[in-house]
């Protein structure tokens, strides 16, 4: 009878837990994403198709940056797909100038006050506020999967994480932002404020050809 009576209490329990546990929330690639460029010159390209998001870059780097709802502040874990047709060549991606890489997903966070009184703001502004912690997630470079590099632009406001060498092919991918977080920079996220893409080809003269799908976060 008590087993029945724990039984019972069990599934009433998760019954109760399953409408409030934290849902996937998808990442539309539309006409939110900004395009940031960092020079006159800049000749990376953008296709917003939905789900999915195609990257050409020839010889150049910039940038594109969504800002999330305040319901997906609270995010502890991203995942997405991601294919590459062309690749850059491996480089030391913690060389200022020297860090080509096909893809670089930014997950951009700040403390809850200042993800309030910036909601909004351009990712200029945000990646040179002094409270911002940013989490690169790169298909590139010549170093390990799972690495944890030292970001040559940010310092000890961004990390980059490796989770592909440089090279062609698909995969999916499925980070733990809430771990990574803490392990870069110690303590506890209050607010992921967006996400940024960028491809990167100029120090090397090359191209990439890539694409990114099915971003979400949760």
């Amino acid at each position: 009878m008590c087993q029945g009576f724990f039984r019972y209490v069990s599934v009433v329990v998760l019954a109760f837990l399953a409408p409030i546990a934290a849902k996937a929330e998808a990442v539309s690639f539309d006409t939110g994403w900004k395009h940031q460029k960092f020079s006159l010159f800049s000749r990376n390209s953008y296709g917003y198709e939905g789900r999915n998001l195609s990257i050409g870059s020839d010889g150049s780097v910039s940038l594109i940056y969504k800002p999330l709802p305040e319901t997906a502040w609270g995010s502890q874990s991203a995942a997405w797909s991601w294919a590459v047709e062309r690749s850059v060549p491996a480089t030391d991606l913690r060389l200022k100038g020297g860090d080509d890489r096909n893809i670089a997903l930014y997950a951009v966070f700040l403390p809850r006050a200042e993800a309030e009184r910036l909601r909004g703001a351009k990712i200029s502004t945000l990646l040179g506020n002094e409270a911002v912690r940013v989490l690169v997630y790169v298909w590139g470079g010549s170093h390990r999967r799972g690495a944890q590099l030292d970001s040559p632009y940010l310092g000890a406001r961004g990390k980059t994480v490796v989770l592909r060498g440089a090279g062609t092919g698909a995969h999916s991918e499925r980070v733990d932002l809430a771990a990574d977080y803490a392990r870069a920079f110690g303590g506890t996220a209050e607010a992921l404020v967006g996400l940024a893409v960028s491809a990167d080809s100029d120090d090397t003269a090359s191209r990439i050809a890539a694409r990114l799908s099915d971003l979400q976060v949760k």
